[in-house]
């Protein structure tokens, strides 16, 4: 680049950044979780569980998506004292009304309600947001917002390791008694059921101490200087108490008229909604840990590890004796990974590793990342699946607005040790979620949940899985092969399957670009 044309890039990126504000000198009240709870309704349906497992905690999985939807209904209608909800994605869909809508029922009822969601797909919605912050029960605030006074497309350029860092954490939590973590976001596509593909997402219900750490973690978050009240985010026109019950009018108008979808159907009549109000969900019951990231991480250098999540996981890791089953939507493991994974095949650990294909990833960037790394993966023993689901163009496209996520695609995040214990949560084995985002997630100890899960893996993944093989032809020359099932019938891929010679050769072209750190 001519001098000139230097100085004159590095002069607009200046003043493009001079006009990415964000607000100062606003008070930022601090409030802690409600730990006076256990006379709730909410406490004393857990209070004889948790008296016959002292110190423990019990877990629910909810691997369907509207059973999913369902326990969050479930936990907002039986509320009495608080909710906390944190979340990166809340889509302004039919999930999303339904949920504020349960929001606002709740506070309507006298419930604190607490709502930290991530700035990444709120833009253009803080007249929403405002006007739900406006009922005196409910309070929303944005975690590292986007300036409101420059385009969002430039500050990924003027503010980047700033706005490029997001809070990917998710969380609900229901009078400081009950909690549900793991992949889903509220939106549409993680709450669909489809028989067809066993592993889209993964949540757990919590009770015991783990409910009442995940809320120690929401307090961290909520208190930090990096979540915003939205009310000193919005811009617009001054909201009156009137404009913003004509919102909510219109909102109660929506939901009414949702009387006969799937959601409204199964928080009548599922097994799971009726063994809530009966009191007699199934719980297995052991010990739990909660793993996170300080919020803090996303101010500091990736060095700076005492604010990640990673070294609370790392004993897991190492502990490793015979087995390791990871589902991770988004995976690239670097060559440190690659070298830790292959280690673990070496010494004679089997390690079964699911994620997308590139036919089911509708983030191809991530794709690039990790197929660099496969034939190395294989090489070493470790044994690599990938989602035989196709997503069309069109899927790709209307679901890339959405944060990178879809219904046909893997979503779910979990770990499996040993048959012994499992990491649900939010957090990707990729770089952007160990060094850049903050994650959440619990590590419980129950076999049984355990041993459920990889059972569950070994039956489900060949036929909902290509299996990769790295072969040697005549010449010694090394080709990649995908095994799986078409129309009922075993068949053998040579190169990606389901998608076109342009797809795959734009995902190799990205793949040599130094960009992984992002990924």
């Amino acid at each position: 680049m001519h001098r000139r044309h230097f100085y004159i890039a590095m002069a607009l990126a200046a003043v493009l950044l001079s006009c990415a504000t964000i607000p100062t000198g606003f008070e930022r009240p601090v409030s802690q979780a409600l730990t006076d709870t256990d006379n709730t309704a909410l406490g004393q349906n857990v209070s004889a569980q948790k008296a016959a497992h002292p110190g423990q905690s019990g877990f629910h999985l909810l691997s369907n998506g509207l059973d999913a939807f369902v326990a969050r209904a479930v936990l907002a209608h039986g509320a009495e004292r608080s909710l906390d909800v944190q979340y990166y994605l809340y889509h302004d869909d039919l999930v999303g009304h339904l949920f504020t809508d349960l929001l606002i029922k709740a506070a309507d009822r006298g419930v604190r309600v607490r709502l930290l969601v991530d700035d990444m797909d709120l833009a253009g919605r803080d007249m929403g947001a405002a006007a739900l912050d406006r009922h005196p029960n409910i309070e929303v605030r944005i975690f590292n917002p986007f300036s409101r006074e420059a385009g969002r497309t430039s500050q990924f350029v003027t503010r980047m390791g700033s706005v490029t860092r997001r809070m990917h954490n998710k969380s609900f939590t229901a009078d400081n008694q009950i909690t549900i973590l793991g992949g889903r976001n509220i939106g549409n596509e993680y709450f669909d059921a489809d028989p067809d593909l066993s592993f889209a997402d993964l949540d757990v219900m919590c009770i015991g101490p783990v409910a009442q750490e995940v809320s120690s973690v929401f307090d961290r978050y909520w208190n930090s200087e990096l979540a915003y009240p939205v009310s000193v985010l919005y811009k617009g026109e001054p909201l009156s108490d009137e404009s913003a019950n004509e919102l909510r009018r219109e909102l109660a108008q929506f939901v009414a008229q949702q009387e006969s979808s799937n959601y409204i159907q199964a928080l009548k009549n599922s097994t799971l909604a009726n063994d809530l109000r009966k009191k007699q969900l199934p719980m297995n019951w052991g010990e739990g840990r909660i793993v996170f990231d300080q919020p803090e991480k996303v101010l500091h250098d990736f060095e700076e590890t005492q604010f990640h999540l990673s070294p609370m996981l790392k004993p897991y890791w190492e502990g490793i004796q015979k087995e390791l089953v990871i589902f991770s939507p988004y995976f690239v493991p670097g060559k440190e990974g690659t070298a830790f994974l292959t280690g673990l095949a070496r010494r004679g650990v089997r390690v079964k590793i699911l994620t997308n294909s590139l036919a089911s990833n509708d983030v191809g960037l991530v794709h690039s990342g990790y197929q660099k790394y496969r034939k190395d993966l294989l090489r070493g023993g470790v044994e690599l699946y990938e989602l035989n689901k196709t997503l069309t163009r069109e899927e790709r496209k209307e679901k890339k607005g959405h944060g990178g996520s879809s219904k046909a695609s893997l979503h779910a995040k979990s770990f499996v040790f040993d048959r012994k214990q499992v990491f649900i949560g939010s957090l990707n084995l990729d770089p952007r979620s160990v060094l850049q985002n903050t994650e959440i997630g619990v590590v419980l100890t129950v076999p049984a949940i355990a041993e459920k899960m990889a059972e569950g893996f070994d039956e489900n993944i060949n036929k909902g899985a290509f299996r990769l093989e790295l072969k040697k032809d005549e010449n010694g020359v090394e080709q990649l092969l995908w095994h799986g099932y078409e129309n009922g019938q075993p068949t053998v891929f040579t190169h990606e399957p389901h998608t076109g010679f342009w797809r795959r050769f734009g995902i190799g072209f990205m793949s040599i670009w130094p960009i992984e750190s992002q990924l």
